[in-house]
């Protein structure tokens, strides 16, 4: 067995995320003994790892509609107003803001994030272009990048979506905008998205029914302007629970937004302390979200990859064997033929020629078999690697199915893939029980009993 080598991408989450929370540095290490299995059966590369399937960095997604509610709070809520003209609501892209410590700002294109593994949106071009074909090259047209020096950005990402109500509704517009969602620890919903229908408006109310018990959706209420009474903000809610209790939407958390006129300074301002506080804790939501990962990694293995390769050698040995029978079959007719004409049923059963004829003939049969295998093999290959991009698989189909392609499996009845037995599954299952157990130690940072946390510090100790 070779000893696969640390990725570059796990070294460097251990020195820019993990080396602050000791869960994640675990987690990593766990990663890599995930990564050694799947080199092992074949699934992956040697500088391949399972743990960039999701990004690291803290993610938080705003989704808004029609109105300059999200813009305005953005630049307002990360002070951008004086870096950028202002980050308008129709833009159509889906803007990542980056931290830069820099004073000035800086754009960048689309493939900037495509191809760092570090960001929410790697090697999101191939998954456009399954979406539809001749997109994935205009990645520039649908993502872009941006640094601004705020202080709220440290150590997080924000992906600001386009205006959603106005956004055309195609399949990659769908797939970005479910990305988006998914990936998110955070979703920031802007509440003027329900005030307009479209294709797409549907599509987001869908994702975001669920996943609403993820309970990583906060609604941004705008205050309405000009009202003779102003509602008070319980009763703003109140009617906003209603409405999307009437949509299927009935969790996540209601804040209301200061109007544009009211003066108020989101910077200052006591109404964002629940807001404040929830993107705080969206390191914590990483975590969990990073564990969560680790643990859906096993399980596709379980469910997802190992079923489609077995499958895949089932039908690849059906396919030879069938082969192999049409070439028996004709033999066969012919051995029929020639005893009406000549009667060499004598022969078969002759102690001496007979044997020598069903030698002869495994000799033939052995090598058309493996050629039938090897020519079955190259057609399954084919269907493995379309069957990977359907399923948006890192993991080498196709890689685990070569392995199990030996001669000794062409001519044996075995179904099982190369690799594939007791210790794999009891690595694997190993994987799990160290994953649940790191998801206990990430709670026991939260949890106390007569005072003290279940970590040993009291209270009144901070958490590191």
């Amino acid at each position: 067995m070779t000893e696969k080598t640390v990725s570059k991408y796990l070294l460097n989450l251990e020195k820019h995320f993990a080396a602050d929370n000791p869960v994640l540095l675990k987690a990593s290490k766990v990663f890599q003994e995930l990564d050694q299995i799947e080199y092992d059966l074949g699934l992956i590369d040697m500088e391949q790892t399972t743990a960039s399937k999701n990004s690291w960095w803290p993610i938080i997604s705003l989704i808004g509609g029609n109105s300059t509610a999200k813009s305005r709070f953005i630049n307002t809520y990360l002070d951008s107003d004086n870096q950028f003209s202002g980050i308008q609501t129709a833009s159509h892209k889906f803007t990542v803001l980056l931290h830069n410590n820099q004073s000035s700002q800086a754009t960048l294109p689309g493939t900037a994030l495509d191809v760092d593994h570090r960001f929410p949106f790697y090697q999101i071009s191939n998954k456009i272009e399954q979406q539809q074909e001749g997109e994935g090259d205009r990645i520039n047209s649908y993502l872009e990048l941006k640094t601004l020096n705020s202080s709220r950005l440290k150590s997080k990402l924000f992906i600001d979506t386009p205006n959603i109500s106005a956004a055309p509704s195609n399949p990659v517009m769908s797939l970005l905008a479910r990305h988006s969602i998914e990936n998110a620890d955070l979703v920031l919903v802007f509440t003027d998205i329900f005030d307009s229908t479209s294709p797409l408006v549907d599509e987001i109310i869908a994702n975001i029914a669920l996943h609403q018990d993820s309970n990583k959706f906060v609604y941004l209420i705008d205050r309405p302007t000009g009202m003779p009474n102003s509602p008070t903000s319980n009763e703003i809610i109140s009617t906003w629970q209603r409405k999307l209790a009437g949509l299927g939407l009935n969790t996540g958390q209601f804040i209301v937004l200061p109007s544009s006129d009211s003066g108020v300074n989101i910077q200052n301002s006591t109404e964002y302390a629940a807001l404040d506080q929830r993107i705080v804790n969206v390191g914590h939501d990483r975590s969990y979200r990073v564990l969560n990962s680790l643990e859906k990694n096993v399980r596709e293995i379980n469910n997802v990859v190992m079923p489609e390769v077995k499958k895949a050698i089932g039908l690849w040995k059906e396919r030879s064997v069938f082969s192999s029978l049409i070439v028996l079959g004709f033999i066969a007719t012919l051995a029929i033929f020639a005893e009406i004409q000549a009667g060499i049923l004598e022969l078969l059963i002759d102690p001496i020629i007979g044997p020598v004829i069903i030698v002869t003939l495994i000799a033939i049969m052995i090598p058309l078999h493996v050629i039938f295998s090897k020519i079955q093999a190259k057609v399954i290959i084919n269907q493995l690697n379309v069957r990977q991009k359907e399923l948006h698989l890192m993991e080498n189909l196709a890689g685990i199915f070569e392995k199990s392609v030996t001669f000794s499996r062409m001519l044996l009845p075995i179904s099982e893939p190369m690799g594939w037995n007791k210790k794999t599954k009891l690595q694997l299952t190993q994987i799990s029980n160290k994953t649940r157990e790191l998801v206990q130690l990430l709670n026991d940072n939260f949890s106390t009993y007569d005072g003290l946390s279940l970590t040993g510090h009291s209270d009144s100790e901070d958490f590191k």
